[in-house]
């Protein structure tokens, strides 16, 4: 799954590296290193500019709320809980089927946190004994330093409490597609600890290589079948993944300290 992710780049990079055509200053966000559900975050996509009388689609950078509220929705809430699809079923759910047909995007990290228990806490759950399992944060990343490239996608809803003029009358929501962890060795693995993806979670965020950034941005290709080929996992060995500081796990926190590599796990911090 992806429940926290780190988000530092600069708009400014964002637009070259994707080769962006059009973004609003005024939307800039401050560097995040602890992106969490319903926070306003960067998206790639590609649209007809707003009020603009041609329907060609123009690459953009946009900010969008992470929680995904379907079009046909009654409410927003929810939304929490629509911050990830399954790269399995996306084409298929009705919350997702519609956006993925039409409505992809690229949601632009560093990489992104996610949690173990710890050695002694698995005992102690095995051997039936109640105790609030510690966990670990390990913060996974391209382990040459490029960028996390989510695979997403992006929805509209309207409020119908709200006159169609108020600046909240319209929301712009997104989703990340996961994928089964990889179970082949890490590019760059810890000293101790896991050594594959699928050691710390069975599931992943989809990273999109650049070669199917286009494809994938494209309003135009609609084939599920084609568009389900681009799902599959990125090539083996390109991530890295290391120990980080408990203090991730409150998402008040936030700051590049927070991606800090350790030197092994924090097995006696309870948190």
């Amino acid at each position: 799954m992806c429940g926290r992710y780190a988000a530092s780049r600069r708009p400014e990079d964002l637009t070259g590296l994707f080769g962006v055509q059009k973004w609003e200053p005024e939307e800039t966000l401050a560097p995040d290193w602890n992106v969490a559900p319903t926070k306003e975050v960067y998206a790639v996509l590609e649209r007809p500019l707003r009020g603009a009388d041609s329907p060609r689609p123009v690459r953009q950078l946009r900010t969008l709320k992470w929680g995904l509220v379907p079009s046909w929705s009654k409410t927003p809430e929810g939304a929490a809980r629509m911050i990830n699809a399954r790269a399995e079923t996306v084409h298929e759910k009705p919350s997702f089927r519609q956006a993925f047909a039409t409505r992809r995007c690229i949601l632009p990290a560093d990489g992104y946190y996610e949690w173990v228990t710890g050695a002694a806490e698995r005992q102690l759950e095995e051997q039936g004994k109640k105790k609030r399992p510690r966990k670990q944060p390990y913060f996974v990343t391209p382990a040459d330093g490029s960028v996390f490239a989510m695979a997403g996608l992006y929805e509209f809803w309207r409020d119908p409490a709200l006159p169609p003029d108020h600046p909240r009358a319209w929301w712009a929501t997104c989703s990340v597609i996961t994928t089964e962890a990889d179970t082949e060795p890490l590019g760059v693995a810890p000293a101790e600890g896991p050594h594959a993806l699928s050691d710390i979670h069975p599931r992943m965020p989809l990273m999109l290589t650049p070669d199917r950034w286009d494809a994938w941005l494209d309003p135009a290709r609609t084939d599920t079948d084609e568009l389900r080929s681009l799902l599959s996992p990125p090539p083996a060995g390109l991530m890295r993944a290391y120990p980080v500081t408990p203090a991730v796990s409150n998402v008040r926190n936030n700051g590049p300290e927070l991606l800090e590599e350790l030197p092994g796990p924090v097995e006696e911090t309870l948190f």
